[in-house]
């Protein structure tokens, strides 16, 4: 039988100086085997739920499609895919991608493709993005006011990440909880391939943690142009961001950001050249 995203627990909790036992919904945690053309490509642990999806957003963030195809996605094993919890997923190209090389161990819920391709190799495969929409300012506080209410498995047991994109209008599209943060990311990102989009440009990616290098590695691959996240970047984020021309916003909270990369509509034009690209380091 297929695994929940959340299981009921016993808890003893303190409250106002005194103990009670009672029940509580905690998230699920379950590795997931993901294969391409049924060649083993790496284990990750995530959150059951939309497994296709993070499959083939995981698959096309780490460029493993080489261009192909998506023709399916299906639970596989040895036998039927209840033997295996639903824990086994192969994307199918017909062959057309390339061989992937296997990673070693599992990938973690905090772990994106953990430094193994550069800035430069990004470059050098993908290019700076071109003829990417302007967002507003306005845009992204209505989308910060709006995700909350459709992080409906967060407000339930608050041990779950948010990924969502959103329009020029701040009209969120998609959004996708997971216990990792970038399986949140590959779940929007393999939506919106399954779905066949072409809006890249016209869209902007809203995640609810901080903003590392693999989270502007996975906007740039998808080919989306503004990534707002709730938290701090990295400098190696920031750095990407400028590689992809892609505008990086930060501390989005309430009415405030901080924008260290590229531009929003609403900015000062006397503040466009501010330390977001001036590159200091201390």
């Amino acid at each position: 039988m297929r695994r929940g995203r959340t299981m009921r627990v016993l808890v003893d909790r303190l409250r106002q100086g005194e103990w009670r036992r009672s029940p509580d919904e905690v998230v699920v945690e379950e590795p997931l085997e993901i294969r391409l053309d049924g060649h083993m490509v790496a284990t990750t642990m995530r959150t059951p739920g939309h497994d296709y999806e993070l499959a083939v957003g995981f698959c096309a963030g780490d460029g493993l499609l080489g261009g192909a195809a998506v023709t399916g996605v299906r639970y596989c094993g040895e036998g039927p895919a209840a033997e295996f919890e639903y824990n086994v997923v192969t994307v199918e190209t017909g062959g057309k991608a390339p061989v992937p090389t296997p990673r070693l161990g599992n990938v973690s819920a905090a772990c994106g493709i953990c430094g193994s391709t550069t800035i430069t190799d990004m470059a050098a495969r993908m290019g700076p993005l071109a003829g990417t929409q302007q967002f507003s300012v306005d845009a992204v506080h209505l989308t910060l006011a709006a995700v909350p209410a459709a992080q409906e498995m967060f407000g339930r047991t608050g041990g779950l990440h948010a990924a969502a994109t959103f329009d020029i209008s701040g009209s969120v599209d998609i959004v996708r909880e997971d216990i990792g943060r970038h399986n949140a990311v590959d779940k929007v990102i393999g939506r919106r391939l399954l779905d066949g989009r072409d809006d890249s440009a016209a869209t902007a990616l809203f995640v609810s943690g901080r903003a590392s290098f693999e989270m502007v590695q996975k906007a740039w691959a998808a080919g989306i142009g503004t990534l707002v996240a709730v938290s701090a970047p990295s400098s190696l984020a920031i750095e990407a961001s400028r590689a992809a021309a892609i505008t990086l916003a930060g501390f989005a909270r309430g009415d405030e950001l901080n924008v260290y990369c590229g531009n929003l509509a609403g900015i000062p034009a006397r503040l466009g050249e501010s330390p977001a690209s001036a590159g200091v380091h201390s």
